[in-house]
């Protein structure tokens, strides 16, 4: 069988083509002291070598990824919760669903604004950079707590950094080690890791077998990058918790995504799971 064609995917990091990709990551350039990054096409462009290029004023950003998810077999994506995100949902039903990014740092704002977001556009999931936030937050830190707590009682996920981050921050507030406590504190919370988690891949695998409400998502690596102690895991044990995410426009094309794909080495029964079926079990996204 190999790599199937006709699943219909879902991509739980996807975006629109950027105007200007320096007011996008300008909240970020804000935590980075070195010279070389405020020249990179983003805050991690050291990374990758063809970053999708901003869209110019007579392109629809929208109408650009609806392209190329229907070119890929790309059929629900998970968006940042935005004015243009709400526009593609309302233009496109049923093909956008909603994250909504958080900084800790505000406690009670965060947890007010996820609130409203579930009741106004029923969102799908929070996501959270420990290395992004200023200042950094650390996974098992105190401050996150309350937030983990709204998002059982919302009965959604969180999802995570994990590893070494890719901006040139410190990244010890994202090290994999962290989940473990917050896996025991909150065994009915839902926790996605995302961007590798590297160099403590091997650990995450052994996380996940231990807690069943750790998952994995492989946002920001090209195919040909995925961590092998992730895949061997995805064909064995961890079937059910590895679930396919892109990077779209941050860092990678979807074509060259979907290029690749085909030759990791998942086994026959897996692809449906990591394409699409994890996911909308998860994230409880309607089949």
């Amino acid at each position: 069988m190999g790599f199937p064609t006709d699943v219909g995917a879902v991509d739980l990091m996807i975006g629109f083509p950027m105007r200007d990709h320096h007011k996008v990551y300008e909240y970020l350039m804000k935590g980075i002291k070195d010279d070389e990054s405020e020249s990179m096409a983003m805050p991690a462009g050291y990374m990758f070598k063809e970053v999708p290029e901003d869209a110019n004023e007579g392109i629809d950003p929208i109408e650009v990824t609806i392209g190329e998810m229907d070119k890929c077999g790309v059929e629900k994506g998970l968006v940042g919760l935005g004015k243009q995100s709400i526009e593609a949902a309302k233009r496109y039903p049923g093909r956008f669903l909603f994250s909504l990014e958080i900084n800790p740092n505000d406690v009670m704002g965060t947890i007010r604004k996820m609130r409203t977001a579930k009741d106004e556009h029923d969102l799908t999931a929070v996501t959270f950079f420990p290395s992004g936030c200023l200042p950094q937050v650390n996974i098992d830190a105190a401050l996150v707590y309350p937030i983990y707590a709204t998002c059982i009682d919302l009965d959604i996920p969180v999802i995570a950094n994990a590893g070494i981050a890719g901006p040139r921050f410190p990244s010890e507030c994202q090290n994999v080690m962290r989940f473990d406590q917050v896996c025991f504190d909150f065994p009915e919370l839902r926790i996605v890791m995302r961007h590798g988690a590297e160099p403590w891949e091997d650990l995450a695998v052994k996380l996940m077998l231990k807690w069943p409400g750790l998952y994995y998502m492989t946002s920001a690596f090209a195919p040909k990058y995925y961590p092998k102690a992730v895949i061997d895991y995805a064909n064995t044990r961890g079937a059910d918790k590895v679930m396919y995410a892109g990077y779209y426009p941050m860092g990678l094309s979807l074509e060259r995504i979907f290029n690749e794909l085909p030759d990791v080495p998942l086994r026959d029964h897996v692809w449906p799971k990591f394409l699409r079926e994890n996911a909308l079990e998860v994230f409880k996204i309607p089949a």
